[in-house]
């Protein structure tokens, strides 16, 4: 029998939809009755699928994170990161561990050569210098020490240079865990990892404003930065006229590698005067470390000189001159060595007295002459 058209009409009613305006945007929602049986929610069954839904996502979640308590092993990819990751300072030195001999103390050391023009390689834009590596022991009464090198030495090969010259590395130190040398003509600091050189940080001349590299000299940690040192006196021409003060300068830097630029021409100012010298007078500097056990740092010039620079005069001019001072450079005592043989050949022959300066445990303070032939 057909459905009476009125009982039709008044079930349609209930499905007619209502038009609602929201921000002049129309939106169509349905209205139903509540007692309409076909819409009659079942909420037990719906709260039993959702926590069962939820319980399945928590456990996808935990499998796709690492575990709190189980660490993710390092590998060669992602080492680094966690590596860089934790942020701290490196202080490991020396970066390999000492091993205890019947002769002593056995250390693992370097030293990096500066070619000067030599440096250029035999392939274009390529710039070399050599790293030579080998063992120091000092005896167990403290007062011999013996070397030995390895059969080989390594060359290292860089291509940046500063008007056709470059890799004229200056020093060697350890900083952060890691091996760093400084280039004196570009002011790069490179990390030296194995046979390769990865360049680090680039230093300016002067107060960083220069358009120079910066002639870098000396380096030294202290309180987890590296200090970064040029010649200590004003740059002057051949015949001592005075053009600047840059190379009074020092570098700053942190262990993630920012810079700062510090004025420390009262410091130098400061040894030259301890060590009984006037302007034009000069003291020329290549060898400055801290000591973090005497908080003192130390000096060994290489050249003295009590008159204007001359640069043939200069050459004759080297110098045993120890010097300590404070961290304010307030204190600063002088030293000089004993052997007057030993001080002739200095002034005469124009040594070269350049710091292989760590203190040890029983505050050695090593040093390495070299004669220029």
């Amino acid at each position: 029998m057909p459905t009476p058209s009125r009982s039709r009409l008044q079930w349609d009613d209930s499905l007619n939809p209502l038009r609602i305006s929201v921000g002049s945007l129309p939106v169509l929602a349905s209205m139903t009755k509540a007692a309409d049986p076909r819409f009659r929610l079942r909420w037990k069954a719906i709260v039993a699928t959702s926590v069962a839904l939820a319980l399945v996502l928590l456990l996808l979640c935990f499998q796709r994170s690492p575990s709190a308590t189980r660490p993710v092993l390092p590998n060669v990819h992602n080492w680094r990161g966690i590596e860089l990751s934790s942020g701290r300072y490196n202080d490991t030195y020396p970066l390999s561990p000492p091993q205890r001999i019947s002769e002593g103390v056995r250390y693992r050391i370097g030293l990096i050569a500066d070619l000067d023009t030599n440096s250029k390689g035999p392939r274009e834009h390529t710039w070399f210098s050599y790293l030579k590596k080998g063992y120091l022991t000092l005896s167990t009464s403290g007062d011999h020490v013996s070397v030995e090198w390895d059969a080989q030495d390594h060359m290292l090969e860089s291509h940046l240079a500063e008007k056709g010259r470059g890799m004229e590395l200056s020093e060697l130190v350890v900083f952060n865990g890691k091996l760093y040398a400084v280039d004196d003509r570009t002011g790069v600091v490179y990390q030296i990892d194995g046979t390769k050189v990865v360049p680090w940080v680039i230093l300016s001349d002067g107060d960083g404003t220069v358009g120079k590299g910066f002639k870098a000299e000396w380096l030294a940690v202290k309180d987890e930065h590296l200090y970064v040192g040029g010649l200590g006196k004003e740059w002057t021409t051949t015949t001592g006229e005075v053009l600047n003060q840059n190379p009074e300068w020092v570098k700053i830097i942190g262990y993630k590698g920012d810079v700062a630029h510090e004025n420390w021409v009262a410091n130098y100012d400061a040894l030259r005067a301890a060590a009984g010298i006037k302007s034009p007078g000069y003291l020329i500097h290549e060898s400055a470390c801290w000591s973090e056990t005497l908080q003192h740092w130390f000096f060994l010039p290489r050249r003295a000189s009590h008159g204007r620079y001359n640069e043939k005069e200069d050459e004759h001019c080297g110098t045993n001159l120890l010097l300590s001072s404070s961290p304010d450079f307030a204190d600063i005592t002088v030293s000089q060595g004993q052997d007057e043989e030993e001080e002739k050949r200095t002034l005469v022959r124009g040594a070269l007295r350049k710091g292989f300066m760590k203190l040890g445990p029983l505050h050695h303070l090593w040093f390495l002459i070299t004669w220029r032939s």
